[in-house]
């Protein structure tokens, strides 16, 4: 690997540090930070929150026991009050290139601009680097930013719209739903009849006044000096029909890669990290947890990313310190 210019050095040496500052990344904080373990988080985004903050900020979260939903920066937001608690050390608009082991067993972290030093590493990168994929339509690239997007960050920037969501998973289903809330008139378009999305969202669908069409794909849009118009086919038996559109949400999932986590060493299967019950890597003294990771019966929810990380931070404790104990006590025991 090439040297990075002017690269900062931060030569202390923390106990955990966390690759990745998401919803499973804020919890590993957290429950660090139960274990005295002085920790380091480092994201590549300019904020924490993972996807939640990036791209769905507006959602409703529906899988987190506690609550019956939470908007997305709700729920991060909660996150980081949590975690602030242990005062962790924040490192943003930071991408982990390099993960060494050196002789004296800690690890170095090598980053665009910093290298940083620990005993142990729990990576919670979830999807990895993510692009969402485009609209396949014709002139759908040019009204990007100005009537077509891919993702909601101020729902009530589209109140009184016209808008078409594309896709037939959670979030398409989940965007449709948000808008029904304060759009004028929202269509919902899938190129199956099978919608991806929990049976409870679909229900609710069934139940709204969404406009919903099956083997429907977006053919082409158009407009002015703003999105006007979408053609939309129907492919089975290829019948066109134009709609008035104001927005268009493109909800077709995301491209993702792990990008130099490749190269780290670890044992990687379909773009996910190979751990075992503790969740240990095939790398002594690195873990993960969350969407990162896979096993056999491996279920990606926000919630089962919560549940890893105490197991990846109790076991990190004891390989750093062996005289720790692995499992600490229940935190309501704990005096705060």
């Amino acid at each position: 690997m090439a040297e990075v210019q002017d690269m900062q050095v931060d030569q202390e040496i923390y106990d955990i540090t966390i690759v990745g500052g998401g919803p499973a990344g804020l919890f590993t904080a957290f429950y660090a930070g139960i274990r005295d373990a002085k920790t380091k988080i480092i994201d590549s985004l300019p904020q924490l929150g993972g996807q939640l903050a990036e791209l769905y900020p507006e959602k409703y979260i529906y899988d987190v026991a506690g609550f019956p939903k939470v908007l997305a920066r709700d729920l991060v937001n909660s996150l980081k009050e949590q975690a602030f608690q242990y005062n962790p050390t924040v490192c943003l608009n930071e991408k982990v290139i390099g993960l060494n082991k050196l002789e004296d067993g800690t690890f170095e972290l090598t980053t665009n601009t910093t290298k940083h030093y620990s005993k142990t590493v729990i990576i919670t990168a979830g999807i990895g680097a993510f692009t969402p994929r485009e609209l396949p339509a014709e002139n759908a690239s040019n009204f990007r930013g100005n009537g077509v997007h891919y993702f909601i960050d101020n729902l009530q920037a589209h109140a009184g719209k016209k808008a078409l969501v594309v896709g037939g998973g959670d979030s398409a289903v989940d965007y449709a739903l948000m808008l029904e809330t304060v759009c004028e008139k929202v269509t919902l378009i899938h190129r199956r009849d099978q919608f991806r999305a929990h049976e409870e969202s679909v229900k609710n669908l069934q139940k709204s006044s969404i406009d919903v069409k099956v083997f429907t794909e977006l053919k082409s849009v158009s407009g002015s000096d703003k999105l006007e118009k979408a053609l939309l086919i129907n492919n089975k038996d290829k019948s066109t029909e134009e709609i008035d559109v104001d927005l268009i949400i493109g909800a077709l999932g995301f491209s993702a890669s792990l990008g130099p986590v490749h190269e780290w060493g670890l044992e990687i299967v379909d773009n996910a990290i190979v751990v075992n019950t503790k969740m240990e890597t095939n790398l002594p003294g690195v873990y993960a947890a969350g969407d990162v990771v896979t096993y056999p019966g491996k279920v990606k929810l926000i919630a089962t990313g919560f549940g890893e990380a105490p197991t990846a931070v109790n076991n990190a404790k004891l390989f750093y310190d062996p005289n720790a104990k692995l499992h600490p006590g229940h935190s309501s025991s704990r005096d705060h």
